[in-house]
């Protein structure tokens, strides 16, 4: 199924707060092209600035699987149900804290808890250790009595990747699959080849090609090639993956990201809902509780989960 929110009415003015902070760091980024990694990762610690705090959610950090990260609590929610969620940051920049408010609104429309992980980022750790933290909390989950229909795996961009990479890495090691996976403007192609690189160029206020190229280099290193399944899941088998949400902002460089994957997984006879929505940045979901878009598509995915 894809949805597509052509008819809606004009892009809300809400959400202009997502473009103006992207637009902020891409000249940050341009005017200091030596920036370190710490100051990097500064800078995309306030990826939380767009998104509204959650009414009746609490936050707890803790250690699962030997992973950190931080709860997401909505009052009266199923604690038998969660959300492992991979936050986005091209796998090195990021952090629950950027992503816990997003984790905390989609938790309590969904009536889930939610674990925002702290996994190891790149350079420092390159492939696959994003995808064993994600794995080492998934089976933590289960030792803990969490039955793996009831967890999810949920990412935004880089995290998105994660989110569809754990399942295929647990499928690898005939381990149980989780029930559903999200997916927000996941970024997949290692290939940096995506025809929306070129075409979104002048509409996306943050990604770039050149901006791609450095995130591959960090996280790939020279050992693993851009077409290794669990790096880049545009390469992967989706035979028996779960039912599966994808969403992206028309207007972002990586759309095209989620429309390949949309196609693949359909390709393997996966239950596939794919939602791009008009005049969106990437990972727009992020503005919630404060604009229209953001909040409607949370509760598009609520629907979808209850389905």
């Amino acid at each position: 199924m894809t949805t597509s929110a052509s008819a809606a009415p004009a892009v809300s003015s809400e959400s202009s707060a997502l473009q103006v902070l992207y637009a902020d760091w891409a000249q940050l980024m341009e005017s200091t092209p030596d920036m370190s990694v710490r100051l990097l990762r500064s800078l995309f610690d306030e990826w939380h600035q767009p998104t509204r705090e959650p009414e009746g959610v609490t936050y707890r950090k803790e250690v699962v699987g030997g992973v950190p990260g931080i709860w997401a609590l909505p009052v009266d929610a199923d604690p038998a149900k969660v959300l492992l969620f991979t936050h986005g940051g091209g796998f090195a920049v990021g952090s629950a804290a950027s992503h816990r408010k997003l984790a905390g609104h989609v938790a309590k429309a969904l009536g889930a808890v939610s674990f925002v992980l702290d996994y190891r980022r790149a350079p420092e750790h390159p492939h696959p250790a994003q995808i064993e933290d994600g794995v080492a909390v998934f089976r933590a989950l289960l030792e803990r009595g969490i039955a793996p229909r009831d967890i999810t795996t949920i990412g935004d961009s880089a995290g998105g990747n994660l989110a569809v990479a754990i399942p295929l890495a647990l499928r690898e090691q005939g381990q149980p699959l989780p029930g559903r996976v999200i997916a927000f403007s996941p970024w997949l192609d290692m290939e940096n080849s995506g025809d929306t690189l070129i075409t979104n160029q002048a509409t996306d206020a943050l990604i770039t090609p050149e901006l791609l190229s450095g995130m591959i280099a960090g996280v790939l290193g020279d050992k693993v090639g851009p077409t290794t399944p669990l790096a880049n899941p545009l390469y992967a088998d989706f035979t028996g993956f779960p039912k599966l949400y994808i969403d992206a902002g028309s207007v972002e460089c990586l759309v095209d990201n989620a429309t390949r994957l949309a196609d693949r997984a359909r390709a393997a006879g996966v239950d596939v809902t794919l939602s791009v929505v008009d005049g969106m940045q990437h990972v727009f979901p992020i503005l919630a509780g404060r604009a229209p878009e953001a909040d409607a598509e949370i509760q598009r995915i609520a629907q979808w989960y209850r389905g």
